[in-house]
């Protein structure tokens, strides 16, 4: 590992405290380095707080140390433009600082490059592409979204190692064990919706809130996570604790252009409704990410049954999988699969998964990948 690899490695860590806190903006860390010392750490903690640029040098300023001369390593390219904060390259060119190393250029194609032509303007050295791997990883959802205005989908499954989800009764607590719920926690902090079928609803009525449990602390501070029933026919009881609970107000049904007035009514008095066009008796999901995109939701983590997995990848919407495979074997026609649906009709047709990646929890497999054939958007 190079001496610019090593220190930005330790920007991506920096970068990595602030998961799932920072949407709609991106995970981005930086490190101001001065004769081989770190002088100032910095990290974006939230949307509209300082960016990791401002962080870092008022980390230095803290340290009393001259930040003049020094090289500042920084995830992602440092914004040029006014948002919420004032643009990081003023605050980089104003502090003297002699050079500056990204990861990665901004993904917007409005912006993308125009920072570090600036500081270039200025007389700094810019170097770029530096572990740029790793910071697209970071960000993947954000990079999607910025570009596509689309939201990133993935598809999360709990399963028994021949690919069920239940019994045929429908008994599915809990096949994976304590660790993997933890890190399903994990996955939902990292996302801005969490997304089931009604199906789902009726069989479980659940939550889909973080909850803190071992192995898994809940921040004290997150933005807020939304939550998606795909209800073609507005099925979802009033009852259930998604529409019922105090956090109902983060709900959001989906409900087909065939759905009930009545019903549909009844929903809306107490969570968000949105009627979608229907494709073969189904919410249209073509329809629908767009839609979610334009609310602001970036990444979505789909975690509905074996119909709804299926739709999202016939439709060649996943872009990550997330499946966890504990270590039993169910088994039986009847009993329920992971993935449902009509299935695809030959091996060329069906998603490839590259980047694989994979960790044990307990007595679990963990299994994530990038989704190749999901269509671009």
């Amino acid at each position: 590992m190079t001496v610019d690899e090593r220190f930005m490695a330790q920007a991506l860590t920096l970068a990595k405290r602030a998961y799932g806190q920072t949407s709609p903006n991106p995970m981005v860390g930086a490190v101001l380095v001065r004769g081989g010392e770190v002088i100032g750490r910095g990290w974006h903690h939230r949307a509209g707080a300082p960016h990791a640029e401002i962080e870092a040098l008022a980390d230095a300023a803290r340290r009393q140390r001259s930040v003049s001369g020094a090289t500042i390593y920084v995830t992602l390219e440092p914004c040029c433009t006014h948002g919420r904060t004032p643009p990081c390259t003023d605050a980089l060119i104003r502090a003297g600082v002699s050079r500056v190393v990204v990861a990665a250029v901004d993904p917007n194609p409005r912006h993308a490059g125009h920072g570090l032509v600036l500081l270039r303007e200025a007389g700094i050295t810019v170097d770029s592409g530096v572990l740029e791997a790793q910071s697209h990883r970071l960000n993947e959802a954000f990079n999607h979204w910025i570009v596509h205005r689309i939201p990133w989908v993935t598809a999360k499954s709990a399963m028994t190692l021949d690919g069920k989800i239940s019994t045929a009764s429908g008994e599915s607590k809990w096949i994976t064990g304590p660790q993997s719920r933890a890190h399903a926690h994990r996955l939902r902090l990292g996302v801005d919706a969490v997304l089931v079928g009604v199906e789902t609803v009726l069989a479980d009525n659940p939550s889909l809130t973080l909850r803190t449990q071992p192995g898994f602390r809940r921040p004290a501070w997150y933005p807020v996570k939304r939550r998606i029933v795909l209800d073609t026919r507005a099925r979802t009881p009033l009852d259930c604790q998604l529409v019922s609970d105090e956090a109902r107000a983060n709900t959001l049904v989906v409900v087909g252009e065939s759905a009930d007035p009545a019903q549909i009514s009844a929903l809306q008095a107490q969570v968000t409704v949105i009627r979608a066009p229907e494709r073969e008796g189904r919410i249209d999901l073509q329809w629908l990410l767009p839609e979610l995109g334009r609310m602001g939701i970036l990444h979505v983590l789909v975690e509905g049954g074996g119909t709804v997995l299926a739709s999202f990848f016939e439709a060649g919407l996943v872009h990550r999988t997330a499946f966890f495979y504990a270590p039993r074997i169910l088994g039986g026609e009847e009993s329920r699969r992971s993935v449902a649906g009509r299935g695809f009709r030959s091996l060329a047709e069906a998603p490839r998964l590259a980047d694989v990646e994979s960790r044990r929890f307990g007595e679990d497999l963990f299994v994530t990948a990038r989704v190749v054939r999901a269509t671009p958007g």
